[in-house]
């Protein structure tokens, strides 16, 4: 039951009177005003029944202490009892007892959504805003990876944990012993990877089906990492080495630092104000995330919160099509490096002409024809367009045999989208 009570001092708050006027937690307190997320989560509250609930608003500030501080629900606890700049900030007198630490994970999986978060940060963004505190109108895209806290394992291992934990679970549920069970074969004497893990596959299989037939209503537990034995092994990633690899975080993921070096945990992608270093909008998927995945939602929040969105700025890996699409949506100027990997065209070789579609060579050649163009292809289709230089001119030209490839004419292909980069490109250069 959520019931607001009016906040009262004792004579003991006469304590905070020495925390510092320049201490992070009273700046913070002068700067955003944290009552709002008591309405915002009112809903998710009992009105009228149950026992008195902690206030969301100090929940969350003990939530905000723990990452600044970088403190366990333990530590939080026994640290902001004996702290007066953390009872300051949670607006407790020196008297006052903390709640439980395991409100705290009920708090957090509870009361929180990632839609309520997101909420939290529009909301303290648009304080920033009106309280001056955000003047600029440009901001930045980029993702960070955050290693997994567990052990990356192979599929082999995972797969016999996985048959051990079914057996040992619904002996313990059902209290009877199963027999005919094959033993764990020993994956690490076989030599042959791929054999290796084709074995744990059928002993994890063999033990699956001799199992899930006897779990009745009873076994909870066991029909839970049932199904779960079941959900990796249809995973197509999995024996690939690029799903699963942790029982114990399952959703962590194997990603790509670079093209060299790979990582195993989770990427998060946030905008932030360049001027002033303020987050604005955030998001967080596996190690395999793309970047750029959640780009307009962000950039939507981080214009809900008040920011004037003017301009934008990334590295390479943003310079796609669909990015720089959402950018111009919004009304902004995208400054994103040109990625060679996605705009292979030598400048130095070639020039457009936007408002007649034509292309120009260094020689002074002109295109007279364009065509559509598609192909099938190893990996995928490709498609885009086809422009024919002027047939006398290219003939009379001095590098007509190394450049015309045994043809009649030169032949520039290029991508669907390659005028549009090429006009980014040159604004990038001028500006």
């Amino acid at each position: 039951m959520l019931r607001p009570e009016p906040k009262q001092y004792s004579f003991h708050s006469e304590l905070y009177n020495k925390i510092p006027e320049k201490h992070i937690l009273r700046k913070v307190l002068k700067a955003v005003d944290f009552s709002f997320i008591n309405s915002l989560l009112e809903s998710s509250y009992c009105k009228n029944f149950g026992r008195p609930a902690k206030e969301p608003e100090m929940m969350c500030k003990i939530l905000f202490l723990q990452y600044i501080y970088n403190l366990s629900d333990d530590i939080i606890m026994g640290e902001a009892s004996l702290n007066l700049a953390y009872l300051y900030f949670l607006g407790l007198n020196p008297e006052d007892q903390l709640p439980e630490k395991s409100l705290l994970s009920k708090f957090r999986t509870q009361r929180l959504g990632e839609s309520t978060l997101d909420e939290i940060i529009i909301e303290i963004v648009r304080q920033c805003v009106d309280k001056g505190i955000i003047k600029g109108n440009s901001v930045s895209i980029d993702a960070t990876h955050i290693e997994a806290n567990t052990i990356k394992k192979t599929p082999e291992r995972i797969m016999k944990h996985l048959g051990k934990a079914i057996v040992h679970t619904y002996e313990q549920e059902s209290g009877t012993d199963l027999e005919g069970l094959p033993e764990a074969p020993d994956y690490k004497e076989i030599s042959d990877h791929k054999e290796a893990k084709a074995v744990m596959k059928g002993y994890l299989e063999t033990v699956l089906d001799k199992v899930e037939p006897k779990v009745s209503t009873k076994e909870v537990h066991t029909a839970a990492i049932i199904q779960n034995a079941r959900n990796i092994l249809a995973d197509p990633k999995f024996m690939n080495q690029k799903g699963v690899r942790s029982l114990v975080d399952g959703e962590a993921r194997v990603g790509r630092k670079s093209k060299t070096q790979d990582f195993y945990g989770y990427k998060t992608e946030f905008v932030m104000t360049t001027d002033e270093r303020i987050i604005t909008s955030v998001r967080t998927g596996d190690g395999a995330y793309i970047d750029g995945s959640y780009a307009k939602d962000l950039f939507e929040e981080t214009k809900k919160s008040g920011v004037k969105l003017q301009e934008v700025y990334g590295d390479k890996a943003y310079f796609r099509k669909s990015i720089l699409d959402q950018i111009e949506e919004v009304k902004a100027k995208a400054y994103i490096p040109v990625s060679a990997t996605v705009y292979r065209l030598d400048e130095s070789e070639y020039s457009y002409n936007k408002d007649s579609d034509e292309w120009q060579c260094s020689q002074g050649n002109t295109t007279v024809e364009k065509k559509y163009y598609k192909s099938n292809r190893k990996d995928g289709i490709r498609e885009g367009y086809k422009y024919y230089f002027e047939l006398k001119q290219c003939k009379a030209c001095p590098l007509h045999d190394s450049c015309t490839q045994n043809r009649a004419r030169r032949i520039l292909t290029v991508g669907m989208n390659t005028a549009q980069f090429y006009e980014l490109s040159q604004q990038q250069k001028t500006e």
